[in-house]
């Protein structure tokens, strides 16, 4: 309805001029839903027209018609030291953000996101040109070298626009709101992002990657400026009207809100609902959702756990843990997981999780680790466990700060260490079959033939002579003759196939490993996005806390406790009261901030609440949990809709943001009210306070609609809806912190999978939870030994004091009780 809306008014006062202009650029951009998790249609490849729309001058004709230098050519993206004077310097060079200082030599004239860019736009009365992106964006690259590199663009854009860059990663909220009028307009969206505005930001004409000239019929960035230009100059009026009319649909559209008298919706219809639909685009062969491109989807991984966790005696309980361990271990197996480096790339590009886009993210690192983590609970299998730590290995090596914060990624594209300046995707991570020969030249000894390290190796991980990437899956070219590492065959048929034992190849496929990771640390980097933030870090900080407690693993949880401390010195403004969104790594390695600084989003807040609640559970150490609860009421304090419920994504009182959006996705990452809806219900637990379940109750009764009708939009939600539905366990122990009788009872509680608890410790040095919850007072040890109390429904168990008692008590629930 408003992509015909919006054409109908631009054509009855001016013919279709701005309407061809509006989707021109939806191809060739990285794809919203490539960076959302959501359905994408492909690698690089551009999405479909809308259905019932055939207008060639509305919708661009797909990728592979654009100029060969789209695929060919890697832009530089401003990294490394150039090999001549900059001509340019543009004012972004004093900005911290790696994507903004990637353009800082463009020949245009770039502002920041900020007041002095609407400023300049009030004043000449000028369109601004909103350019938005990441700095591991391929596309982003592209278009930067395409474009914005070219003097003559610069100048058309200098002259007539007031051009103004956006991270997007520093900035989501205005990101969303723009995306929201893009994908509205012009039925797709992606990075970067091409937005033109009216001097008071509202949104008129938009789309994503534009090539710089004609091709065919589809117009180039210097049409579509021209375009512009005079469509402002003759035809200002009907821009700004149809604009004002979208925004206005949009306000409407986008509205999340509680209707007086509703409740919830009942969990387990929905939860059954969000199985149903996850099983319905369930592939079976190599697990995950869909055709390719395929994302890991950490979201839908942990909802299928924890529907199993309430429905183990079930065909549909067995059944969503066969998807996602299958899921699970299919892309441990796969290309997608980076078996010389570890860490996990951003998506596979086929069904068989084989060749990835080498693009890694530290959410998706993190949220990856937990699945994993939670896999090992559920089943016992030491491959997931092993796969958890992989994970955490490459983090604190390749995305740690000394400060104790996590960098926000690695781009996909390096300079292949054959030579040349053109970079290629996944240059650092493939491998020829000359190059696997000539570092494995030692024999075998003891194998049913004559066979090399390499020859062992190579079978195992499918490396062939001519390359193991097929066309279909390389059409740049980049990967021609390359080899992606995929496990093919099990350990034991690897052994079986050449007559030495599993622990012999076990050894030789370790030593193989090391000896390639050491090679590629000689190769030329990818681009390291040094941001750390707050959001990111607290996703992390859940990783590391969770992967902990359950592994026992002390070094892990005191990173947590760096994280955590991290976030506190660098990202917490104590005296406003205020996350901080991010901070940076600067020359000499110390951390930096911008003046002034970006105050944090919802996201922020929520996902470090998360990560603090974990990192309590862990460590037991209440300092972590009074934190968690402070930012749990600037959250309410800044972000709360009084009238609808729920939280807003940014501050409602910022005038520059135009739409006051609740993110009703998750997606790449969960979003933050579904993340909210837990961490309120755990502590209302916590702290006794009755107002955030009912804040927790509801939020989840203002996400209804989307609940009841498309769970699997919001698998985390759903998570926190069955919390709700289920009430959460209140696991006590009473004891000192650190002592073997403690610590085994904790053991115990960690080895289990338990959506639906919160763990607590109470002991004598320690008054926090006393006085917010003074039932515990009357808890104690027995016999002076560590003693657990299991309560549900203000019912608890009797003392418990056996770490297999306590084991056998939280999965049957069976023992006697006391009111409580």
């Amino acid at each position: 309805m408003l992509r015909l809306a919006w054409r109908r008014s631009v054509s009855t006062s001016s013919g279709s001029e701005p309407a061809r202009l509006l989707t021109a650029g939806i191809c060739g951009a990285d794809s919203w839903q490539q960076r959302s998790g959501g359905n994408a249609r492909g690698f690089r490849l551009t999405p479909l027209p809308p259905p019932g729309d055939q207008s060639p001058l509305l919708h661009p004709q797909p990728a592979r018609f654009l100029s060969p230098s789209v695929f060919m050519s890697m832009a530089s993206g401003g990294e490394g030291p150039p090999s001549t004077p900059h001509r340019h310097t543009n004012r972004l060079a004093k900005e911290r953000s790696p994507y903004l200082l990637q353009h800082a030599h463009n020949p245009v004239d770039w502002y920041p996101w900020g007041q002095d860019a609407f400023d300049k736009a009030r004043n000449e009365d000028k369109p601004i040109f909103l350019s938005v992106g990441y700095s591991t964006c391929h596309w982003c690259h592209v278009m930067e070298r395409e474009s914005f590199e070219d003097e003559e663009i610069g100048r058309i854009l200098s002259d007539n626009f007031v051009c103004i860059k956006l991270d997007r990663e520093e900035r989501p909220d205005v990101d969303k709101v723009y995306m929201t009028f893009v994908q509205a307009t012009s039925g797709g969206g992606g990075w970067p992002m091409s937005v033109w505005l009216t001097p008071d930001l509202k949104p008129f004409i938009g789309g994503t990657y534009f090539p710089p000239r004609d091709h065919g019929r589809r117009p180039g960035l210097k049409t579509v400026l021209s375009r512009i230009m005079e469509q402002w100059q003759n035809n200002r009026p009907a821009l700004e009207s149809s604009g004002e009319r979208i925004l206005e649909a949009l306000k409407k559209g986008t509205a999340v809100a509680a209707n007086p008298g509703e409740s919830p919706p009942l969990a387990p219809d929905v939860a059954n609902r969000c199985f149903q639909q996850l099983a319905h685009s369930y592939e079976e062969e190599y697990g995950g959702f869909r055709d390719a491109p395929k994302f890991p989807k950490p979201v839908n991984l942990m909802f299928l756990m924890s529907y199993w966790s309430v429905n183990r005696s079930t065909s549909e309980g067995v059944e969503a843990l066969q998807m996602a361990l299958h899921t699970l271990r299919m892309m441990a197996l796969g290309g997608i997981h980076d078996h010389v480096a570890q860490g996990f790339h951003r998506y596979s590009t086929d069904s068989s999780w084989h060749v990835p886009h080498f693009e890694k993210m530290l959410y998706d690192q993190a949220q990856l680790a937990v699945a994993y983590i939670t896999a090992s609970q559920v089943s016992g299998e030491q491959l997931f466990a092993d796969v958890a730590k992989d994970i955490l290995l490459y983090v604190s090596r390749d995305l740690s700060d000394q400060s104790g914060g996590f960098y926000s990624a690695e781009d996909a594209d390096s300079v292949p260490s054959s030579g040349g300046t053109k970079k290629r995707e996944g240059a650092f991570c493939v491998w020829t079959a000359s190059e696997v020969r000539e570092l494995l030249p030692d024999m075998v000894e003891g194998a049913s033939e004559a066979v090399t390290q390499a020859d062992i190796f190579m079978h195992h991980y499918g490396v062939k002579e001519q390359g193991n990437v097929s066309v279909e899956q390389d059409p740049h070219g980049e990967l021609e003759g390359q080899n992606v590492l995929i496990v093919r065959y099990s350990v034991e048929l690897t052994s079986a196939r050449f007559g030495i034992s599993v622990e012999k190849v076990n050894e030789l496929l370790a030593a193989a490993r090391a000896k390639m990771a050491e090679v590629r640390t000689s190769r030329p980097r990818p681009h390291l996005d040094t941001k750390m933030l707050a959001s990111w870090n607290g996703l992390m900080l859940s990783a590391y806390a969770r992967a902990g407690a359950v592994l026992g693993d002390k070094a892990l949880l005191e990173r947590a406790a760096q994280a955590g401390n991290f976030l506190k010195d660098h990202l917490w403004d104590a005296e406003r009261q205020t996350i901080l969104r991010t901070c940076y790594r600067g020359d000499q390695m110390e951390v930096q901030q911008i003046s002034p600084p970006i105050s944090g989003f919802l996201d922020d807040y929520a996902f470090i609440i998360c990560g603090l609640l974990d990192l309590y559970e862990a460590t037991l150490q209440t300092e972590w949990l009074q934190w968690a609860e402070e930012l749990q009421l600037r959250q309410d304090a800044l972000f709360w809709d009084e009238q609808g419920g729920g939280y807003f994504c940014s501050d409602p009182s910022d005038s520059t943001v135009l739409l006051q959006l609740k993110e009703d996705q998750d997606g790449a990452e969960p979003s933050a009210n579904s993340v909210s809806a837990s961490n309120l219900l755990r502590l209302s637990h916590y702290t006794g306070r009755h107002e955030w379940l009912q804040s927790s109750q509801q939020l989840l009764t203002a996400f209804s609609d989307r609940l009841t009708r498309a769970p699997i939009a919001l698998p985390e939600m759903v998570r926190s809806l069955m919390a709700q539905h289920y009430t959460l366990k209140q696991i006590v122990i009473c004891g000192q912190r650190d002592a073997p009788d403690t610590t085994s009872l904790v053991a115990a509680v960690n080895s289990l999978f338990l959506p639906h608890k919160v763990l607590m410790l109470v002991n004598d040095d320690d008054s926090f939870l006393c006085q917010r919850l003074p039932v515990l007072s009357s808890m104690a040890q027995q016999d002076g030994v560590a003693t657990a109390y299991v309560c549900q429904d203000f019912t608890c168990s009797l003392p418990v004091t056996d770490p297999q008692e306590l084991r056998r008590l939280l999965l049957d629930g069976t023992t006697d009780t006391q009111a409580e």
